[in-house]
């Protein structure tokens, strides 16, 4: 095995005293991997099973070849010795594994002498050198690093144990084990201690340690927090961090990174203390987080919620993961499509029993459905829901974000939504302004234009008013206030969500009433309503990012600019360049945009008392962007001024452009009006779609502020 150089500062006194009984497991592996898997994963073979196997193989073999290097901690996210070290536990922990596989020594002696070397050198570590300010680590930048980092090694310890001497134990244990798991929960308790996926990580890396060294003390820190009050630890988090239909309050984003230490720690939580029944654990909280991260996406790629970067989905090696779990507790058939779409399984008795599913074409699709997502630990931190029509690859999706802050990762976007059809985003959300682990992109942090776009009300597809932030951006503030009320209607011909907030800005109330239309005869649409009640008259922004190319509109004094000149100066505004302005009639003003294949049209107008100046603004991104961070979106809004008011709009996928073939079907509107009246009860909304008939939304008024609380669409045919 060729040892390449290792760069450590030497000292006389960098290792502790190898003295004491050496602490162990009952067995090993006793973590993720246990015996039973090892038997099924050597008993079994062929199909994703087979590359999957070939795969952690060649990694292993990669890194004997590499040799050990562990150089001393320099660089942030994304440097050289930042990456070098997440390197390290993958080659660890795919060598164990593959010493569990073959029994072939060579394995056991690279990881051992891996461990070794990281026991020499942490001793000796401070604080990193580009230290987060809150959470600082030795090995990494910051200890979220260090604990992922010893989630990974403490299993490939766990699962080279058996070939350690006692004296090769106590090294590795006193020098690197116990002194990295102690920083990471007494070092830092403010982190340890904390309901979020920070201390998520941190809890499941000590309470793993704990597991496989016989340290009782830890494991009980880690679950019940470290005075062991229950205030905190492993339970609380499972209590706080998810909803009861098991939505993680950060987003799908942050859901798919939380969930490897949840589904790990709780595997090894079976695998020792099967008495838990820790699946079982808050009517099966972490089955139903499985499920709700599968079920967060579209096409392959979770929704980009909150603080989210747009190119993770469910081929990432948490889900991968999660999956494999999950099938083993569970025996769901349907699990083995997602794996399927995946194109390998985990290396585990579930990942054996998904891969013979394939292999045998007993594949059962998996159930997506339109469904509501509750929000908050108790279901009343407000919802998000997803209303589909169609397949998860290519049908079409609407997702209504009535949910809460999300923490620090969230943005100020109550009441905003997407849309997405023919396997594209079409209504789109920026996500986070980030280039993770792109050190050439300031360093592979997130970029200033984070906060002063991406998290911004403007950049969302909800109501800004006054060219102001929901909540004036104050997180404490907005972390208080839930969407008040959502209520999700279906039927056969539509599924209908209502989203109500009166707490985003002072004297303003408003309501959002989104209908997913799936007649018989031509593609589903969207009926969109925004109704907004104030105690003064404002400036009302509606904004709608879309991903295409213009075709046509039919707004009138239509006004392009020769210099493009920003929006604003604050809020998200002064990155927004100002393209074009036309004015809006009342109804029926159109846009249609074309997008891979397919035509959309946004037909809309207004509904206010009195007379009022209304306008459509075309922009792009872009201004005050001296490092070029934003992308080039665009997207169009809608601005009137008024107290009370009502904004309505149909999103309609129509047609085909077939540049190989040289047709155009259908590129115009099918929606030849749309007709707002107030009734008795509340209010319609009429779609005209000429010989399709009328399409009527249907709002039905509660006696708080006169806001809908009841919603239905009707069809009628042609008069």
């Amino acid at each position: 095995m060729k040892i390449s150089s290792v760069v450590i500062k030497v000292s006389a006194i960098f290792c502790l005293l190898l003295t004491g009984a050496v602490s162990s497991a009952a067995e090993s592996p006793s973590l993720v991997i246990s015996e039973a898997d090892i038997v099924a994963l050597r008993q079994a073979g062929g199909g994703l099973l087979e590359q999957s196997m070939q795969a952690n193989k060649h990694l292993a073999d990669a890194a004997l070849d590499e040799g050990i290097v562990v150089p001393w901690p320099k660089d942030a996210g994304g440097g050289y010795t930042h990456e070098q070290h997440k390197r390290n536990y993958k080659a660890m922990y795919a060598a164990a594994l593959q010493f569990q596989l073959s029994s072939e020594s060579r394995y056991s002696e690279y990881v051992t002498e891996m461990l070794d070397t990281y026991a020499q050198m942490y001793p000796m570590l401070g604080l990193h050198p580009e230290k987060k300010e809150q959470t600082p680590g030795k090995l990494f930048w910051q200890s979220l690093n260090e604990a992922v980092w010893l989630v990974y090694t403490i299993q490939a310890y766990d699962m080279v144990a058996e070939a350690l001497t006692d004296e090769q134990k106590r090294n590795i244990q006193n020098n690197l084990l116990f002194p990295v798991a102690d920083y990471l929960s007494k070092g830092q308790p403010q982190t340890f201690d904390k309901i979020h996926n920070h201390g998520t990580w941190a809890v499941a890396a000590v309470g793993m340690v704990g597991y496989a060294t016989g340290r009782d003390d830890y494991v009980a820190q880690a679950l019940t927090g470290l005075d062991e009050s229950g205030n905190s630890g492993f339970y609380k988090q499972l209590d706080e961090l998810f909803s009861p239909d098991g939505y993680y309050t950060e987003g799908p984003y942050y859901q798919r990174y939380a969930l490897m230490p949840f589904v790990w720690f709780a595997k090894a939580i079976q695998t020792n203390e099967p008495k838990k029944e820790i699946f079982k654990y808050r009517d099966g909280i972490l089955l139903k987080a499985i499920k709700t991260t599968i079920e967060l996406s579209y096409n392959g790629l979770f929704l980009p919620i909150n603080d989210a970067i747009k190119d993770k989905g469910i081929k990432t090696e948490e889900l991968v993961q999660a999956l494999a779990i999950a099938y083993d507790i569970t025996l769901d058939k349907s699990l083995s499509d997602i794996a399927r779409q995946q194109e390998r399984v985990s290396l585990s008795a579930g990942g054996v029993a998904l891969s013979e599913i394939i292999a045998n074409n007993s594949v059962a699709p998996y159930p997506y459905s339109s469904k509501v997502y509750r929000d908050g630990a108790s279901g009343t931190q407000g919802a998000l829901t997803l209303m589909r029509s169609g397949d998860n690859e290519s049908g079409t999706l609407v997702v209504a974000k009535n949910t809460s802050q999300g923490m620090g990762h969230g943005h100020y976007d109550r009441l905003s939504w997407q849309f997405y059809d023919n396997g594209n985003e079409v209504v789109s959300d920026y996500g986070a302004a980030r280039y993770l682990n792109v050190e050439a992109k300031y360093g592979g942090h997130y970029l200033l234009e984070n906060d002063t776009w991406a998290k911004q009300t403007i950049a969302h597809n909800t109501l800004v008013v006054d060219k102001k932030n929901q909540f004036n951006a104050n997180l404490s503030e907005a972390n208080d206030k839930p969407a008040e009320q959502v209520i999700f209607v279906q039927s056969d011909l539509a599924d209908i969500s209502i989203g109500r907030i009166n707490t985003a800005y002072k004297g303003v109330n408003f309501t959002r009433v989104q209908a997913l239309v799936k007649p018989e005869a031509v593609e589903p649409f969207v009926i969109d309503v925004v109704a907004v009640q104030a105690d003064a008259k404002h400036l009302y922004d509606l904004p709608l990012h879309f991903n295409g190319q213009v075709i046509d509109h039919n707004l009138s004094n239509n006004k392009s600019f020769n210099t493009w000149k920003a929006m604003g100066d604050a809020n998200g505004y002064q990155h927004m360049l100002l393209r074009a302005q036309a004015d809006n009639s009342a109804s029926n003003n159109r846009l249609t945009w074309l997008l891979d294949n397919r035509f959309y049209s946004y037909t809309y107008g207004h509904h206010i008392e009195g007379k009022g100046a209304a306008e459509t603004l075309f922009f792009q991104l872009g201004a005050n962007d001296p490092n070029h961070n934003l992308r080039r979106d665009q997207g169009v809004v809608r601005r009137l001024q008024a107290d009370n008011a009502v904004m309505y709009a149909v999103v309609e996928p129509h047609g085909e452009y077939n540049g190989t073939a040289e047709y155009v079907q259908n590129a115009y509107s099918r929606v030849e009006s749309l007709s707002y009246k107030v009734t008795n009860t509340g209010s319609e909304l009429i779609v005209n779609m000429g010989d399709l008939g009328d399409f009527t939304l249907v709002l039905t008024n509660g006696s708080k502020d006169s806001a809908p609380v009841e919603a239905k669409v009707v069809q009628s045919s042609k008069h």
